[in-house]
């Protein structure tokens, strides 16, 4: 089988270094670290990705897939905005505020752009269906993408998860399994699936195909310097679940330093969960290098994964950076959801309520600087989570059709 990942050369462990053979793997047989992408760029310059499709693929040469990827069936995601947030910077003392909005994406949420990427690496290895365990976004990204690329789907979920993620995860064809478990059960099952028969020749993007996978997320690093105009922002305020964005985000930011196409200036990264499920949070407020699971209890249920497994890079990230892990309650996720949409006209999900609230907290408690350049990421479509904010759905007013009435209610 000829394998083309493009720079990619190897896959790397995290922890002790060992290099493996481009594959479907993604645990070191020595340490059992995590593997990931390991590249050989050649020169890169701005004017080669500006040049390029307003999609992900305008950085192909920094990612595991073939020069050809553009031309190939995909979901061609990435490239959403980057929202200039005067009036929420207004409301929350910070001078220079940005909103990275990836509700723009084909399927509403960020998933679109891992997805992307694991989908070359199943076409590279001659998968023929497409799999996951999701909280949610990352089915319906999915199964869209599998059905853009003529691949057979089936996918897996905790039961009990939002409506209208289910419906969207379903429509676009292949199976959906929900599990009576949390999502840490979910990928448990699905890890003890690749070792048997009925898994054979499936690509599970974010377990055997998780290398490829997660290199999706530098693309929002990257975007986000293009559309600042080729400089780092001063700070971050990013969702936890997995911790895999984060991390995924901070490597970007350094390719980037590295390869010249951004001056070297420090940047602060913080993390944001939901208080119902923040084992990062609370090890990073004990100073604890160690994070313990828990059992996810919140509405942010795109977030709620309890045993993330990139936790420990998160935390040192965050030290590292000079930044912090933060967490909020579920009202003040409401709440969040409410000021975002009523500053900037953006609906956000739960995860993004989880991100404008630690922004919110950040800034009042003083943790952020209110002079720096700050971005704030809303991952997904708030039309996914209506249920958070369902007590509001009902008119101001009923009256009858008469100015009298309506003048009475003014």
């Amino acid at each position: 089988m000829s394998l083309d990942f493009g720079p990619a050369v190897a896959l790397s462990c995290r922890e002790c270094g060992t290099r493996y053979p481009l594959g479907p793997s993604f645990a070191c047989l020595e340490c059992f670290g995590p593997l990931e992408a390991a590249y050989s760029f050649g020169r890169v310059t701005r004017a080669d990705i500006e040049s390029g499709p307003a999609n992900i693929w305008r950085y192909r040469s920094l990612l595991p897939v073939p020069a050809d990827v553009a031309s190939k069936p995909n979901m061609n995601p990435g490239w959403t905005k980057l929202v200039k947030a005067g009036n929420l910077g207004k409301a929350l003392g910070l001078k220079s505020l940005y909103v990275k909005d990836d509700s723009g994406n084909p399927t509403h949420s960020f998933k679109d752009r891992v997805v992307a990427i694991a989908v070359e690496a199943a076409r590279n290895f001659g998968f023929h269906t497409l799999s996951c365990s999701s909280t949610g976004n990352l089915a319906g990204a999915v199964t869209a993408a599998a059905a853009r690329a003529g691949l057979d789907a089936c996918v897996f979920i905790p039961a009990d998860l939002e409506e209208a993620k289910i419906a969207m995860a379903r429509v676009f064809g292949g199976k959906l399994i929900g599990i009576e478990g949390t999502y840490d059960e979910v990928n448990r099952f699905c890890s003890e699936l690749i070792g048997d028969p009925l898994g054979d020749k499936w690509g599970f993007v974010n377990v055997n195909l998780r290398p490829y996978y997660a290199e999706g997320s530098k693309t929002l690093a990257y975007e986000i310097a293009e559309q600042l105009g080729w400089r780092l922002p001063e700070q971050i305020v990013i969702p936890i679940a997995s911790g895999s964005q984060l991390t995924k985000i901070d490597k970007g930011f350094k390719e980037l330093i590295a390869l010249g196409l951004v001056e070297d200036t420090p940047y602060k990264v913080f993390g944001a969960q939901a208080a119902g499920c923040s084992p990062v949070s609370t090890a990073y407020k004990a100073g604890h290098d160690v994070v313990q699971p828990v059992k996810p209890d919140t509405i942010a249920k795109s977030l709620a994964i309890g045993n993330p497994a990139d936790g420990p890079y998160v935390l040192d990230i965050a030290r590292r950076t000079g930044g912090g892990v933060e967490d909020v309650t579920d009202p003040e996720i409401v709440a969040a959801i409410r000021l975002l949409a009523s500053t900037e006209g953006i609906f956000a999900e739960t995860a993004g309520g989880v991100t404008v609230g630690v922004l919110k907290k950040l800034a009042e408690t003083g943790r952020l600087d209110p002079e720096a350049e700050t971005v704030v990421l809303n991952t997904g479509d708030g039309l996914k989570t209506l249920d958070a904010i369902s007590d509001g759905a009902r008119p101001t007013a009923v009256i009858r059709p008469s100015l009298d009435a309506f003048r009475a209610t003014v």
